[in-house]
């Protein structure tokens, strides 16, 4: 008998410790009752319904700092230069970035890609380093017009080489 009433109080013990989910501060977490999107928690204490909601995906709210790899880049007279940089972005919006699109940071740093090869096949090489912040606000604002959909923001791009 006091076998069965431990297991019914452990049990009930993992019942409450499921019901209850502690959202870190800058955090925001998609929750779906039965796959289909219920709501957005955020930070603080929030309640679920065991064996209904389900926790589908996590974000963080703080700014990002992604690597874009290096790639090779042809400028205006036809010379080869690897150029890489960072990009900085940061989730708005946690529900569309999770239903908007499947992976927003791969799709964010295959525009700035695009986008930086795109640039820098308009300069010519003596310019290229001149030209640094034009690049990074061409770049910036591309990737930022294409992730609006998604409920992201794109604060800041830089080259590094």
């Amino acid at each position: 008998m006091t076998f069965i009433l431990i297991g019914a109080i452990f049990l009930l013990f993992i019942l409450i410790a499921s019901m209850v989910k502690v959202v870190p501060q800058r955090t925001a977490i998609i929750v779906e009752r039965l796959g289909k999107y219920r709501a957005t928690f955020t930070a603080g204490f929030q309640i679920l319904i065991p064996f209904f909601d389900k926790v589908r995906y996590r974000h963080t709210l703080k700014e990002q700092a992604i690597d874009v790899a290096p790639q090779i880049c042809i400028t205006r007279d036809n010379i080869a230069v690897e150029v890489d940089g960072i990009l900085y972005l940061q989730v708005l919006d946690p529900q569309k970035a999770s239903y908007g699109i499947d992976n927003y940071r791969f799709a964010s740093i295959q525009i700035a890609q695009t986008t930086m090869r795109s640039v820098i096949g308009k300069l010519e090489l003596d310019r290229t380093f001149e030209e640094r912040e034009s690049i990074n606000a061409t770049i910036v604002d591309a990737v930022d017009k294409a992730s609006e959909p998604w409920g992201v923001k794109v604060t800041r791009y830089e080259v590094k080489n």
